[in-house]
Protein backbone atom coordinates (compact mmCIF):
# COMPACT_ATOMS: atom_id res chain seq x y z
CA UNK A 1 0.00 0.00 0.00
CA UNK A 2 1.54 3.38 -0.96
CA UNK A 3 2.27 5.86 1.77
CA UNK A 4 0.16 8.98 1.80
CA UNK A 5 2.05 12.25 2.09
CA UNK A 6 1.87 14.00 5.43
CA UNK A 7 -0.55 16.88 5.45
CA UNK A 8 1.17 19.91 6.93
CA UNK A 9 -0.57 23.04 7.95
CA UNK A 10 1.28 26.29 7.36
CA UNK A 11 2.71 27.64 10.60
CA UNK A 12 3.51 31.26 11.23
CA UNK A 13 7.05 32.22 12.24
CA UNK A 14 5.89 32.77 15.84
CA UNK A 15 4.25 29.33 15.95
CA UNK A 16 7.34 27.65 14.45
CA UNK A 17 9.60 29.31 17.03
CA UNK A 18 7.28 28.44 19.93
CA UNK A 19 6.88 24.80 18.87
CA UNK A 20 10.61 24.43 18.18
CA UNK A 21 11.31 25.05 21.87
CA UNK A 22 10.60 22.80 24.83
CA UNK A 23 6.97 21.72 24.89
CA UNK A 24 7.17 19.10 27.65
CA UNK A 25 5.43 20.30 30.80
CA UNK A 26 2.93 22.41 28.85
CA UNK A 27 -0.81 22.11 29.35
CA UNK A 28 -2.59 20.45 26.44
CA UNK A 29 -6.18 19.80 25.52
CA UNK A 30 -7.51 17.49 22.82
CA UNK A 31 -11.27 17.29 22.17
CA UNK A 32 -12.93 14.00 21.29
CA UNK A 33 -12.49 13.25 17.59
CA UNK A 34 -12.20 10.30 15.21
CA UNK A 35 -8.62 9.90 16.54
CA UNK A 36 -9.75 10.02 20.22
CA UNK A 37 -12.83 8.50 21.79
CA UNK A 38 -12.84 10.87 24.75
CA UNK A 39 -11.38 14.34 25.29
CA UNK A 40 -7.92 14.48 26.88
CA UNK A 41 -6.76 17.39 29.04
CA UNK A 42 -3.57 17.50 31.08
CA UNK A 43 0.18 18.03 31.01
CA UNK A 44 2.41 16.88 28.16
CA UNK A 45 5.01 14.62 29.79
CA UNK A 46 6.59 12.85 26.81
CA UNK A 47 6.65 12.86 23.03
CA UNK A 48 7.74 10.35 20.42
CA UNK A 49 7.62 10.29 16.63
CA UNK A 50 3.98 9.22 16.61
CA UNK A 51 2.53 9.89 20.09
CA UNK A 52 2.12 12.43 22.84
CA UNK A 53 2.01 11.17 26.44
CA UNK A 54 -0.30 13.27 28.60
CA UNK A 55 -0.73 13.14 32.39
CA UNK A 56 -4.43 13.67 32.90
CA UNK A 57 -5.51 16.68 34.97
CA UNK A 58 -6.23 15.77 38.59
CA UNK A 59 -4.71 12.28 38.42
CA UNK A 60 -1.36 10.60 38.08
CA UNK A 61 -2.66 8.54 35.14
CA UNK A 62 -0.90 9.03 31.82
CA UNK A 63 -2.40 8.30 28.41
CA UNK A 64 -0.86 8.10 24.96
CA UNK A 65 -2.44 10.24 22.28
CA UNK A 66 -1.63 9.40 18.65
CA UNK A 67 -0.36 12.37 16.65
CA UNK A 68 -2.07 11.21 13.46
CA UNK A 69 -5.41 12.95 13.05
CA UNK A 70 -5.43 14.71 16.43
CA UNK A 71 -5.89 18.44 16.91
CA UNK A 72 -5.99 20.45 20.12
CA UNK A 73 -4.36 23.33 21.95
CA UNK A 74 -1.12 23.78 23.87
CA UNK A 75 -0.39 26.53 26.39
CA UNK A 76 3.17 27.82 26.03
CA UNK A 77 4.89 30.93 27.38
CA UNK A 78 4.08 32.66 24.07
CA UNK A 79 0.38 31.93 24.57
CA UNK A 80 -2.12 29.28 23.58
CA UNK A 81 -1.44 27.71 20.18
CA UNK A 82 -3.21 25.20 17.99
CA UNK A 83 -1.56 21.81 18.21
CA UNK A 84 -1.95 19.66 15.11
CA UNK A 85 -0.42 16.24 15.62
CA UNK A 86 0.24 15.60 11.92
CA UNK A 87 2.32 18.78 11.77
CA UNK A 88 4.56 17.58 14.62
CA UNK A 89 4.99 14.06 13.33
CA UNK A 90 8.79 14.16 13.49
CA UNK A 91 11.23 12.83 16.04
CA UNK A 92 11.28 15.23 19.00
CA UNK A 93 15.06 15.65 18.69
CA UNK A 94 14.61 16.74 15.05
CA UNK A 95 11.68 19.11 15.65
CA UNK A 96 13.84 22.16 16.40
CA UNK A 97 16.06 21.95 13.36
CA UNK A 98 13.19 21.16 11.02
CA UNK A 99 10.97 23.95 12.28
CA UNK A 100 13.65 26.63 12.39
CA UNK A 101 15.97 25.73 9.53
CA UNK A 102 13.55 24.26 7.03
CA UNK A 103 15.07 20.78 6.94
CA UNK A 104 14.20 18.04 4.48
CA UNK A 105 10.74 17.47 5.95
CA UNK A 106 10.04 21.12 6.57
CA UNK A 107 6.85 21.93 8.44
CA UNK A 108 5.91 24.88 6.26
Amino acid sequence: MPKEPHSHTALSRVEREALAGEILGASVSFPASPALREPVTGTLIDESLSTFTVRLTGTSRAVRVPKVGVEGTIALASGELSLIGDTLRVRPEDRTKRLLSGGSRRLS
